[in-house]
């Protein structure tokens, strides 16, 4: 079955997926995107492709609905895995630049041509690394979303943007930039386009948020150089997660990034990207409960300001 429901309670849709289940289990130490096996049978460099088993689909069938309230839509869409390479003992914090550069460069490309799908109104690129977040496979892969729909935390990030940009005709995005330069207690690192942050209102204990100084509101529109800094910036946010407590840091990484293919500009979304972490310590999780779930209502057991320092504090070389 895929198809999606609609929740009428909090406005939202649920995907139903039940062939995620059928995923086959394959002999140990078999990975499934490493060149020559399941996925990719060719050699390649890195490589993006549709999702074998997805919660969205590019051919969904149409769904019948037989009731007025509990209502069932197609589940159309595109869910796509992103192979950041083929060397499989590898991470973002791992690769080099030139690999992540082009990384970087292939997101945009993929934004792009999958914003012309006129089905499609939003896209979301993510990574979820270490078993501690969910990840089955250690291979440096992420995902994309093309979603049908906006999803319930992009509706509440246009909503503040625009409330923020009619009250004071600004990004606010831009403003916080402006304001963490100037008091410099939260900013771990920094370069000519990009700055990354642990936010003054941070939800998780080592969440970093990173954004260009240059108002965007999609990948696709940085520059050259600004793809060059980006690239450089994850590489070294990721460096610094790995030092934090000389483990490999799980983390989820998210991109936020405007609409597509609606009536609305929605020119004061401002392209960002956001890390978080189950990790409050060494060897110490920071679950997700009730009030938090049920809520959205987040405690944060580690001040922002503590963990920007500590974050900042790790020296990181890096091969240009």
């Amino acid at each position: 079955m895929l198809e999606r429901r609609y929740n009428p309670i909090t406005d939202e849709w649920v995907m139903i997926s039940s062939s995620r289940q059928k995923r086959p289990n394959l002999p140990k130490d078999s990975c499934p995107i490493c060149p020559g096996v399941l996925e990719l049978p060719e050699e390649y460099d890195l490589v993006s492709f549709e999702n074998r088993f997805p919660a969205l689909k590019r051919d969904a069938e149409n769904v019948e609905n037989n009731s007025e309230i509990l209502k069932k839509a197609s589940s159309q869409g595109i869910c796509e895995v992103v192979v950041y390479t083929k060397e499989h003992n590898s991470e973002l914090s791992k690769m080099p630049l030139t690999q992540i550069e082009k990384l970087t460069s292939m997101w945009a490309d993929r934004t792009l041509e999958l914003s012309k799908y006129e089905f499609i109104k939003y896209i979301y690129i993510f990574e979820n690394k270490g078993k501690e977040v969910g990840a089955t496979l250690p291979h440096p892969h992420g995902q994309l979303y093309a979603f049908p729909f906006l999803p319930p935390r992009i509706k509440v990030k246009i909503n503040a943007l625009k409330k923020w940009y009619s009250e004071r005709k600004t990004c606010s995005i831009c403003e916080i930039i402006n304001e963490e330069k100037k008091l410099n207690e939260r900013i771990i690192y920094e370069n000519e386009t990009m700055i990354a942050i642990v936010p003054f209102y941070a939800r998780y204990p080592y969440e970093v948020h990173l954004y260009p100084k240059r108002h965007i509101s999609s990948i696709y529109e940085m520059t050259g150089k600004e793809e060059k800094d980006f690239s450089k910036a994850l590489k070294i946010i990721t460096s610094k997660y790995n030092g934090l407590f000389n483990m490999p840091f799980p983390y989820m990484m998210m991109f936020f990034q405007k609409p597509f293919n609606l009536p609305e500009n929605m020119h004061y979304f401002h392209f960002h990207v956001e890390f978080i972490s189950p990790m409050r310590g060494p060897n110490l999780i920071k679950w997700i409960a009730s009030v938090e779930s049920g809520t959205w209502a987040f405690i944060n057991p580690i001040e922002p300001e503590k963990a920007a320092e500590q974050l900042r504090n790790i020296e990181v070389n890096i091969n240009e």
